[in-house]
């Protein structure tokens, strides 16, 4: 049974890990999307991270090798109806950080999948609810300062330095760190095929 090539239309390094620990290699080819275009900011934050993954997946379908299986992701967080995407600025991450600390949110992640091979398309999301620690202002600068909630959804990843401030989650945990890895299994055997046929499942001795 031959592996299926995988492509990831997604530059983010926690989408690759997610992959490479669960025995997934995966090519990345960067989108280029536009993320903050009016005709997508202008959606709510669940469909906006639909309409992303899609977009992502089909700009690299045309330079993804024939025969690959392209997975195209977009995440964003809502907080009180609002889309708070990256904060791209310490100023703003603080401000953020300020605003959901002992609260909660929803973390969406949109993921389409299409197998150029079979001429199929999935898409679906994976929503969560992330609830937050009563940070300190010193733990917020802290961690603003420390330049990691810059360049993520919602301004914190459940894998890295902000994991301390996150009391508790509801949903599924690599959703939220932007590609949910049972999401994609279901997706695959949608597609007719196993696991196995994307996953190496040996672990080395």
């Amino acid at each position: 049974m031959s592996r299926r090539h995988i492509v990831l239309a997604s530059s983010s390094p926690s989408r690759k890990r997610l992959l490479a620990a669960a025995g997934v290699p995966a090519e990345v080819i960067v989108s280029g999307v536009d993320e903050e275009h009016p005709d997508i900011t202008k959606l709510s934050p669940s469909e906006m991270v639909i309409a992303l993954a899609i977009l992502k997946a089909h700009t690299v379908k045309d330079v993804a090798p024939a025969d690959s299986i392209i997975i195209g992701c977009d995440s964003t967080f809502e907080f009180e109806g609002q889309s708070l995407g990256k904060p791209m600025s310490t100023e703003n991450a603080i401000a953020r950080s300020r605003a959901l600390r002992g609260k909660s949110g929803l973390l969406h992640t949109g993921h389409c999948i299409i197998d150029l091979k079979q001429g199929i398309e999935i898409s679906d999301i994976s929503t969560s609810s992330v609830f937050f620690a009563d940070m300190t202002d010193g733990e917020i600068e802290a961690y603003a300062q420390s330049g990691e909630p810059l360049h993520v959804a919602g301004g914190f990843t459940l894998d890295g330095l902000s994991s301390p401030f996150i009391e508790k989650i509801e949903g599924c945990p690599t959703g939220i760190i932007g590609l949910s890895m049972p999401l994609l299994r279901r997706a695959i055997n949608t597609l007719g095929l196993s696991w196995t046929q994307i996953a190496e499942m040996d672990i080395a001795s």
